[in-house]
């Protein structure tokens, strides 16, 4: 099954990735690589955020390709999400995303001042919290032996669904 409405697939999408939590990341290096990691990406809605360092090597490899795939992985019930990534700068929307993880129930909500510490409670003056913004282009969602369900964005600059 292929769609291109999210309601088609966001239960059973966000279900599995709420109740994984923790997925593999790729980017690709300066290299051309790929480069995986794991990650823990809250998702609201359509949207995942993930705190990280702006200065890490994700942030170099996003810097000249924007684009991650996630893999949230179980037996037999395996979902990814391939995203656009960008990073937010917005004072007000990270802090979004900081109350996000504090009001978020474990073990998907933490608190992110263990990492990040912010001096004053706030995010804007912490050069070490940085906020990335997925926004899916593709999700796919498998469960074996069923057959695969895919959805995909409508943009006009999403890549090809191969």
């Amino acid at each position: 099954m292929r769609t291109h409405d999210f309601d088609a697939i966001a239960p059973e999408f966000l279900e599995r990735a709420n109740r994984i939590v923790w997925c593999n990341a790729a980017t690709v290096d300066g290299q051309g690589r790929p480069r995986s990691r794991v990650l823990h990406p809250i998702w609201e809605g359509s949207t995942a955020w993930i705190t990280t360092n702006p200065a890490s090597f994700k942030s170099r490899h996003l810097a000249r390709n924007p684009y991650v795939s996630l893999a949230y992985v179980e037996p037999a019930k395996p979902a990814y999400a391939d995203c656009r990534a960008e990073w937010v700068t917005d004072p007000a929307e990270k802090q979004h995303v900081w109350d996000l993880c504090l009001r978020t129930p474990p073990p998907l909500g933490f608190d992110p001042a263990t990492i990040y510490n912010p001096i004053d409670g706030s995010t804007s003056d912490r050069i070490d919290f940085g906020v990335l913004k997925l926004t899916p282009y593709r999700i796919v969602l498998t469960q074996w032996p069923d057959p695969i369900r895919m959805w995909t964005s409508r943009a006009e600059n999403s890549p090809a669904e191969d």
